[in-house]
């Protein structure tokens, strides 16, 4: 019997007519190991390429920056493959990101992880066409902060619907 504000056995839960169900849990040892009857699909192991952009040197995020990603790819069990670390303004030529690029055009990184939008993309326009290039070359990427995560299905629906 469940027990409802009283003993155990009492009327209040004897009238309700609820009983306790037994816990249900899967077996350890099942031969089978689809979900729903559906395969299980393998999880897929990115090769993460870190991107952490401050504008000026007296700016002390640059480390809390790789430290929030850093912690991220250990939660998704990402491997870093690439980390940079810019200094400079937006308006810049960035050297260092077309190095991530370069990187995400010879498949060396398979996602690109970014505190924030702004860290990435000297514009509007800037970010719309990088991140198109990474979509063509089958390169996800991911904002921390903003929760901007086209590694998955839902990311990348509402990716479609921004552009």
């Amino acid at each position: 019997m469940v027990r409802l504000h009283g003993r155990k056995g009492s009327s209040s839960a004897k009238r309700t007519g609820l009983s306790e169900m037994p816990v249900k849990r899967a077996s350890r040892n099942a031969k089978n190991k689809d979900v729903f009857g559906q395969p299980r699909k393998a999880e897929k192991m990115f090769r993460a390429g870190l991107y952490a952009r401050v504008s000026t040197t007296d700016q002390q995020t640059l480390s809390m920056q790789f430290r929030a990603l850093r912690e991220y790819t250990t939660k998704r069990d990402w491997t870093v493959v690439l980390r940079i670390k810019e200094v400079g303004s937006g308006v810049a030529q960035r050297e260092l990101r077309e190095k991530m690029l370069g990187a995400a055009r010879r498949r060396e990184i398979n996602v690109v992880l970014v505190w924030r939008l702004d860290r990435w993309g000297r514009s509007l326009a800037d970010l719309i066409v990088t991140l198109q290039e990474l979509s063509e070359l089958k390169v996800a990427f991911v904002s921390l902060t903003e929760a901007f995560d086209l590694t998955t299905p839902t990311g990348r629906a509402m990716a479609g619907l921004l552009s």
